[in-house]
């Protein structure tokens, strides 16, 4: 078995380097491949966290009407508490809205001595409300609009933010359908590229294919050293491709790391530059296999 294995080994390192130039090529495109992959996975970690940061900054306030108890507000906090859509709830009581007011508007002494010379404190108690989801917060809108709360509740600032709301949503799932169809678009490249290389070292090698048949060689014997072909384009292809990642990240990442909330993109990589290496060589080889496999056999049965 070992020295079967040997003997599949070493035809498919000959076949390799004896189609040099064609293993260049396939290899080259495989490579191209895997940098824009790459480019899209990183597209992908950027995208995310600027629209998480995003996501963050949206939210819901509930403002209640004044002379509203607090233990109503509490209540109300709690029950919302309960929804499986809401992630986290912020209490702001009146005078705590006033000292915030105060804080924002410090540099305008005409509004803050129009405020002190009231006798009541006019701002409202809130609810700033946080959803898992960001499609999540219709739902908890028509829950605040139930007929319960209806008597303490002055608004809720859900409608100036739907906008917003929707149109975030919109992008994370445009991002998302982009990134696949692109990735699965170049994933097709691929194959039928390395189908194709390993269909012209078939052809190469048609005599001794069919020297091999006449003496019986089984299927998989002569399926073997095309396998090894393609998964030796994955191999050297990943290789290359993150020894070019390198300092591609470390001369990129300064002009744009300052834009973006993930702060370094080069640490990010190096970071995970295991894993990536692994994610694409997977990739790779799946590809590099597969496709050999394939054009292997529809030979086999012509």
């Amino acid at each position: 078995m070992m020295e079967v294995f040997k003997r599949v080994l070493k035809w498919g390192l000959k076949n390799f380097w004896r189609n040099g130039w064609l293993s260049t090529a396939t290899i080259s495109i495989m490579i191209l491949t895997l940098l824009v992959i790459t480019v899209l996975i990183m597209l992908n970690v950027i995208s995310n966290a600027v629209l998480l940061n995003l996501e963050d900054k949206i939210d819901i306030s509930v403002y209640f009407k004044l002379g509203t108890v607090e233990e109503s507000i509490l209540d109300a906090k709690t029950q919302l508490e309960k929804l499986a859509e809401v992630e986290s709830i912020e209490y702001v009581s009146q005078n705590d809205a006033l000292i915030r007011f105060k804080e924002k508007h410090k540099d305008n002494p005409v509004l803050l001595q129009s405020l002190d010379e009231l006798d009541n404190n006019p701002l409202e108690a809130s609810l700033n409300i946080k959803a898992k989801e960001t499609s999540q917060y219709a739902s908890i809108n028509q829950f605040l609009e139930s007929v319960h709360y209806k008597d303490i509740i002055d608004k809720v600032n859900y409608m100036q933010n739907k906008e917003v709301i929707e149109k975030l949503g919109k992008i994370i799932t445009d991002i998302k359908m982009f990134g696949l169809i692109l990735s699965l678009g170049l994933a097709l490249i691929v194959f039928l590229v390395t189908f194709n290389a390993i269909r012209l070292a078939i052809y190469s090698s048609r005599e001794e294919i069919n020297v091999m048949k006449l003496v019986g060689a089984s299927n998989w014997f002569i399926r073997g050293p095309f396998i090894i072909e393609g998964l030796m384009y994955g191999i050297i292809a990943t290789i290359i491709t993150v020894i070019l990642l390198y300092p591609a990240f470390y001369f990129v990442s300064p002009k744009i790391s300052n834009f973006l909330p993930t702060g370094d993109l080069f640490s990010y990589f190096k970071e995970n530059a295991f894993i990536l290496f692994f994610m694409l060589l997977i990739i790779s080889l799946v590809l590099g296999a597969l496709s050999s496999l394939i054009a292997v056999r529809k030979y086999l049965k012509d």
